[in-house]
């Protein structure tokens, strides 16, 4: 099949490791080149706001909501990933009980710096707490500060910590304070292939994926 105009997409950087993958996939079965960008997720949806020209834009959903309403991305929107937030410390540092609320305040308490992210899990952990706490620069993954030592307890999507060297992945938010984050792609307005991109967003959630 003769190769088509590349598609233009721009993500968060906690579903970055997913997309290559069903990029890949997509790009198997129908020949066309996908590039997408994975920043932060603030950053992204601000450079959407401005106009920058894409055809796909793959966000948290809420983030994706307040785009459409602004006539910035197309709906119906596609959710292809729903998130838990995790909690994970340094290799070899000693494993905290999270198992519940009061349990991650003590954790939380004991711990001498706490990394979140710009995101919606950072976000929701604000709500949570406000003392000791480093928020990592937009798409900088908390993983990354937990391996090099610069804190000693991190809170992130799942989906953003699973396989990073160097963290070991303690559990996810107890139940009595759990935050779900659902990723979702659209068609970017200025998409000039608009055809081709509500295609790649089937392929998200289609069987195979």
């Amino acid at each position: 099949m003769p190769a088509i105009a590349t598609l233009k997409g721009i993500s968060s950087m906690a579903t970055r490791a997913l997309l290559a993958e069903l990029v890949a996939g997509f790009e198997a079965q129908t020949g066309t080149a996908v590039a997408i960008e994975s920043v932060g997720g603030v950053d992204a949806a601000k450079r959407v706001a401005a106009g920058e020209a894409f055809d796909l834009v793959l966000l948290a959903s809420d983030a994706l909501d307040k785009l459409a309403a602004a006539g910035h991305v197309r709906t119906p929107r596609v959710d292809y990933v729903h998130s838990p937030v995790a909690i994970a410390v340094q290799a070899g540092a000693p494993l905290p009980d999270v198992s519940s609320e009061a349990a991650l305040k003590a954790a939380v308490q004991a711990a001498a710096t706490i990394g979140y992210s710009t995101g919606a899990s950072g976000q929701h952990l604000m709500r949570l707490f406000e003392r000791r706490t480093v928020q990592a620069k937009p798409g900088v993954p908390v993983g990354s500060q937990l391996a090099s030592g610069e804190v000693a307890l991190g809170f992130q999507q799942l989906s953003e910590l699973k396989g990073l060297p160097g963290i070991q992945i303690v559990g996810l938010l107890p139940n009595d304070c759990a935050f779900i984050t659902t990723f979702s792609g659209c068609v970017a307005t200025a998409s000039t292939q608009p055809e081709l991109a509500h295609r790649f967003l089937a392929h998200l959630n289609g069987a195979t994926a």
